[in-house]
């Protein structure tokens, strides 16, 4: 266990008030996108725009939350946490209501772009938050804030699911989307950023972690960047897909409503396993991230990755039948979510506290890469007639990062540490700073 200088009392309620916030924000933006799935085939119903034209919303709502965190990062860092997630509440309730009067894909798409930029600037702050906050446990702390993206849909699911049937997907759209931008809203205004001597100083043995700290533009030129870049689209991909097409799936494996006993628990099959997805896919995240301070990140990625790979495979021979459909999809989502713990954990470690939040939403626009391959499942379901080829592919390239995991990045990442530690303590650094 690694060593915690005592530190100088912070805000109210500490650092873990804090990340508590940060978990309750995450939460309630969750079903921007792990909800979306359970809108797809009714909205399909009432317009008749097809599966892949629909699911570009999604792709959209991935891309503009992802790809904008980095800007969106650079204000928090300017102008503090508080009016970056404050607006993102207001975003975040205006894309569900507009999801919710949305007669045309053009206004569909729109009301996606909206959530996106919304989800962004939520989830970019309070994990990047959560990284500075924590230094000395970095692994478990993003993997809590995630948590709440993960997991944060899970009590939400059945309710939605049961008014989408009642009230129709319209209703449900704008009363779920109202409530959760109002809780963001309301908690950005606790928010804070940690000031000198409120932080603890670690150092864990088993985790490789830097004593510069790179700003954005260093981070970018930097080759281990850009591996942990393609390894975290290789795996998001497959997650991205699952969280998407979940619905989908069931549907054509004609499973969907089937009745599921679990756990003295019934439910249509679909249900249950969106239920236990969003638990497992949030109890991943703190996890693993606990698992990764202690035996190193590397190594954690590869059991992750290799788990998914097996999770996916036997999903695609097994998933037809209704309750190993719940158990499987639970595994995927349990060896998927990690990478959101993970990647930002090992971002911060490599290149420094400093620019925290604008390096990680750097990486995180990887997700939104990632859910460029959204559609072209359904195009490939649609062409072949089956899931096979797309349960294929995601258990290959999972199977790769793992490889890459061990074999590349690990390396490379400790020649990259090792290399920065000898500038700092270099002669001509040191006297330097004695000047």
């Amino acid at each position: 266990m690694p060593a915690v200088e005592t530190a100088r009392s912070g805000p109210v309620g500490g650092r873990w008030l804090q990340l508590f916030i940060g978990v309750i924000c995450m939460s309630m933006i969750a079903n921007l996108q792990y909800g979306w799935t359970l809108f797809v085939e009714p909205i399909n119903e009432k317009h008749q725009w097809g599966r892949a034209a629909i699911q570009v919303a999604f792709t959209i709502f991935v891309v503009t939350e992802t790809w904008l965190v980095p800007i969106e990062g650079w204000f928090v860092d300017k102008f503090g946490p508080r009016i970056v997630v404050f607006i993102g509440g207001i975003l975040c309730a205006a894309s569900w209501a507009l999801n919710s009067i949305a007669d045309s894909l053009t206004l569909l798409y729109v009301a996606a772009a909206i959530g996106g930029v919304g989800a962004g600037a939520v989830y970019g702050t309070c994990v990047g938050a959560a990284l500075k906050w924590f230094p000395d446990r970095r692994g478990l702390a993003a993997g809590i804030t995630a948590a709440g993206f993960g997991a944060g849909s899970a009590l939400t699911i059945v309710p939605i699911a049961a008014m989408i049937a009642a009230q129709g997907y319209q209703h449900t759209f704008l009363f779920f989307g109202l409530i959760q931008g109002g809780v963001v809203l309301v908690l950005s205004f606790l928010l804070q950023v940690p000031k000198p001597g409120q932080l603890p100083k670690a150092q864990s043995t088993a985790i490789v972690q830097s004593r510069r700290n790179y700003g954005p533009v260093e981070m970018l030129k930097s080759p281990v960047f850009w591996v942990m870049y393609l390894m975290f689209v290789l795996v998001a991909s497959g997650g991205l897909m699952a969280t998407a097409q979940l619905g989908s799936i069931a549907k054509d494996f004609k499973i969907a409503n089937v009745p599921v006993s679990l756990i003295g628990i019934t439910m249509p099959a679909l249900t249950f396993a969106l239920s236990i997805d969003r638990v497992l896919n949030g109890l991943t995240r703190p996890f693993f991230g606990w698992v990764s301070d202690n035996i190193g990140r590397e190594n954690t990625m590869f059991i992750a990755f290799a788990l998914e790979a097996v999770g996916v495979l036997a999903l695609g021979h097994f998933g037809a039948n209704p309750v190993a459909f719940v158990i499987l999809t639970g595994l995927v989502f349990f060896a998927w979510g990690e990478i959101y713990s993970l990647f930002p954990a090992t971002c911060g470690d490599t290149f420094g506290s400093k620019f925290a939040t604008t390096n990680a939403g750097f990486l995180y626009t990887a997700k939104g890469t990632a859910s460029l391959v959204v559609p072209f499942a359904s195009i490939m379901v649609a062409r072949y007639g089956n899931w096979d080829l797309v349960f294929a592919l995601t258990a290959g390239v999972n199977a790769v990062a793992a490889l890459m995991a061990i074999f590349v990045l690990k390396p490379m990442r400790a020649r990259f540490v090792a290399e920065a530690k000898r500038d700092v303590t270099s002669p001509e650094v040191m006297e330097a700073r004695t000047h």
